[in-house]
């Protein structure tokens, strides 16, 4: 059988799979289909785009045009060889079509776009193939924060599968999934799973919970996957899709492991961190480890979510301010220090969420007010995240009061939202990255106009604009000339 597997890239709240990442939904399912004897095909929603809306040829940006993030992601096939070509008896050449969809955290990003199931069902519905959809979106997806999950399309497919499996299960897929790689022609960043559900698992908004219970999935085989990866060219690996990091099955030990064989990572970085685990006992040990063996400008992303007591009770969100104080003082105790890329070593992020239950106007100021206690402590933060809350099926939110308090303070979001980024991303930038500070190993990404926006490959990685048109896909180190409100100019050096 012929398997087609269609990445319309995932972002949720406990993995990445939007590029530059490489998500864990269709490489599990690739390894799957081809343990089964199959002819498997990756495809990406860019693929079926410059097929079916572009007619197959790129747009080439002029000067004062940005670079199609529409188109920018495709693989080394042609959508329709693939997906429209017609066999003798009139069957389509792909017998079973696998897309995964599904975003329960909306953000931007950079060089991307997910698909979403109002763009995928016009394209794919002429298509004479069986349909599967999985991935998030059977969980409801949403592409913008503040509106309810999408769900209408669902009809268009013959199926509607949660591709999650047993890792004793998943374990036999993953040794036959390792060749998806050489269908992608650009540098991705592997998101490995090291758990799923949450130990905690009780935010109002979080699907995690509903999902999977909480379980660690062995070292031995995060450390095989990553090391299979390594074999085969890939270099940048990010230890995700979990909820929190330091509880997964022996961090340290696996951190460890992992640099024994792959001593030339251009990047190893971890995700999500619960703040309560970095101030329990061992919490210290597995901070110091993350900076021996991972590369610099790591970042340990809290889902504080609200600084408003009575926010983080409504919500039943597992920090209270003071907790989020103490691991915050503590990743930079350790992780502050210049790295070999420019950046400093490994710092918290935070998440903020607006739209959550009991949000008032004293939430804003008791942000702030942490924000500020924050900066007076001469504490780094690498990147606060700001989103209006997605209400999902079946979370407490949905239950519990749904969209209201998002109505009740929509018309302030962009108020509370720029003030942040006025008085705290700013300043914070200039703390982490002084005025003339050499960043290397930066990446040309896209062109907007006579500007060449450029990244390092990391976890949630800092955007640089440079005048004038640098080349695609190159590496440059770049000194810091000034800031915006999230990201920073520069020139190369």
């Amino acid at each position: 059988m012929k398997v087609t597997i269609l990445d319309c890239y995932t972002d949720e709240a406990s993995g990445l799979g939007v590029p530059p990442y490489l998500g864990t939904y269709p490489r599990y399912l690739f390894g799957k289909y081809k343990s089964e004897g199959h002819e498997v095909t990756y495809l990406t929603i860019d693929d079926l785009r410059l097929w079916r809306k572009y007619g197959g040829k790129k747009k080439v940006p002029k000067v004062s045009e940005k670079t199609d993030i529409y188109t920018y992601n495709t693989t080394i096939h042609d959508a329709e060889k693939v997906l429209g070509s017609v066999k003798a008896d009139g069957t389509c050449g792909t017998d079973l079509l696998v897309v995964v969809l599904g975003v329960h955290v909306p953000g931007k990003y950079l060089s991307a776009m997910p698909g979403t199931l109002h763009e995928i069902v016009p394209l794919i519905s002429d298509l004479s193939m069986r349909k599967v959809l999985t991935g998030p979106a059977v969980f409801g997806t949403q592409l913008q924060g503040g509106k309810k999950s999408e769900t209408a399309g669902y009809e268009y497919f013959d199926s509607v599968v949660n591709s999650d499996v047993p890792f004793e299960e998943l374990e036999k897929y993953v040794p036959y999934s390792y060749d998806i790689i050489l269908q992608i022609p650009d540098k991705r960043v592997i998101e490995i799973e090291t758990g799923r559900g949450c130990a905690v698992g009780k935010c109002s908004f979080c699907t995690e919970p509903l999902k999977n219970k909480f379980v660690n999935r062995a070292k031995k085989y995060v450390v095989a996957e990553v090391i299979e990866y390594y074999r085969r060219g890939g270099r940048f690996f990010r230890l995700g899709k979990q909820a929190d990091f330091y509880a997964s099955d022996d961090p340290i030990g696996m951190l460890r492991e992992i640099r024994a064989v792959c001593v030339d990572l251009e990047m190893l970085h971890i995700d999500n961190v619960n703040p309560n685990s970095v101030v329990k006992a061992g919490g210290e040990e597995i901070t110091r480890a993350i900076v021996e063996y991972c590369t610099p400008g790591n970042i340990a992303a809290f889902g504080v979510e609200s600084f408003d007591n009575e926010v983080v009770k409504a919500n039943l969100l597992n920090t209270m301010p003071a907790m989020a104080f103490k691991a915050i003082g503590i990743i930079n105790k350790y992780g502050a220090e210049r790295g070999s890329n420019g950046l400093p070593k490994f710092l918290p992020g935070i998440n903020i969420i607006f739209g959550l239950l009991a949000e008032s106007k004293k939430t804003h100021k008791a942000n702030m007010d942490a924000f500020a206690h924050i900066v007076e402590q001469g504490w780094m933060l690498r990147r606060i995240n700001i989103r209006q809350v997605a209400v999902l099926p079946g979370t407490y939110l949905e239950s519990h009061g749904g969209q209201k308090f998002f109505f009740k303070n929509k018309g302030l979001y962009w108020k509370w939202r720029n003030e942040i980024r006025q008085k705290v991303d700013n300043p914070m930038l200039a703390r982490i990255l002084p005025l003339g500070t050499v960043v290397h190993d930066v990446y040309a990404e896209i062109y907007d106009g006579k500007t060449t926006f450029c990244r390092q490959m990391g976890t949630y990685p800092l955007a640089i604009g440079v005048a004038g048109r640098l080349v695609i896909g190159q590496k440059y180190s770049i000194a810091v000339t000034g800031y915006m409100l999230r990201s920073i100019t520069g020139k190369v050096v």
